[in-house]
């Protein structure tokens, strides 16, 4: 056993959809990041942190690189390049269900690139949805890719965030390759994030699950107050959170209410389990949907929902 202490900065990257929050949840044992199967569903950095006696992880969880259409796609792209350049190690998440494709190349030759090199690590996700076969042809073409774009992997780890699968081993890998620092974060503490940034994000999620195609992009979330509800008994507190669902045209609205407010119903059930759970106490939540025309492409608008 060192006495030496590690701690530093990590964050993952992949094309969306690669597993990337997932697994950020897992390695802090708590949900912190909202994962969605709808590709660019994290929208801003979230740390997620991981304490040990030998070190402290700080986990960023960031959006993925992607082609961007709007204001809003290059101002996350922009906050990946940042992060990037930030961190001692990145995680590349590589799916085991997926060939290593030119996105992925791109990824991993944009980080090649940078002046002060994060050390890379390569995680091959997903293996729970594949054959032992297919890991190992799999881990092949990773050896391959870091070949063909002369990087050097420090350490290639399989793992399935879903079943708990290897989620020590990457922990483990990537604490080892922190530098020697001092402990950022007190013990107990797995976020910075605000709680209503948390909330906010849960309740986007719940209004991602089941929408179409078109949609995803346009949902934002806004807290507009939290409040305990003040005549409650103390061993049955109540908190009242009121927050508005912002969309992008009339026809979204519609979508979001759902047949004389169904789908809104939905949203507030899935959203206030997840918030009951996050805050440790009961929650009422009233939801609002308003209209933001063109939100994604107008700085103001963007400014405003915190972009």
């Amino acid at each position: 056993m060192t006495d030496t202490y590690r701690s530093g900065f990590a964050c993952f990257v992949g094309r969306p959809n690669a597993g990337k929050s997932t697994l950020t949840n897992a390695l802090v044992g708590q949900k912190i990041a909202i994962a969605s199967s709808k590709p660019q569903t994290t929208r801003h950095v979230v740390r997620g942190i991981v304490t040990r006696d030998d070190g402290q992880l700080i986990l960023i969880d960031t959006p993925g690189l992607h082609k961007p259409r709007t204001l809003l796609g290059q101002r996350l792209n922009d906050l990946v390049y940042e992060t990037w350049s930030e961190v001692d190690v990145v995680g590349v998440c590589l799916p085991c269900d997926q060939r290593i494709g030119p996105g992925d190349k791109f990824i991993i030759g944009e980080i090649a690139k940078l002046e002060q090199k994060p050390k890379l690590v390569a995680l091959a996700t997903k293996t729970d949805l594949v054959s032992k076969e297919r890991i190992l042809s799999h881990l092949v073409d990773v050896a391959a890719v870091a070949e063909e774009l002369g990087i050097e992997w420090a350490e290639v780890v399989p793992c399935s965030a879903t079943e708990g699968d290897q989620v020590d081993v990457v922990r483990d890998t990537l604490i080892n390759l922190l530098p020697e620092g001092p402990q950022y974060y007190p013990d107990g503490e797995i976020t910075d994030e605000p709680t209503e940034t948390l909330i906010a994000e849960l309740i986007r999620e719940a209004a991602l699950e089941g929408v179409r195609e078109e949609l995803p992009h346009s949902i934002a979330v806004m807290i507009d107050e939290i409040l305990p509800r003040p005549d409650r008994p103390e061993d049955k507190p109540l908190t009242d959170v009121f927050a508005t669902i912002v969309v992008e045209r009339d026809s979204q609205k519609g979508i979001i209410i759902g047949h004389r407010g169904s789908r809104l119903r939905e949203i507030g059930t899935t959203a206030r389990e997840q918030i009951n759970r996050l805050l440790g106490t009961r929650v009422h939540l009233t939801l609002h949907v308003k209209v933001l025309k063109e939100w994604q492409r107008d700085a103001k608008h963007l400014n405003r929902l915190g972009f």
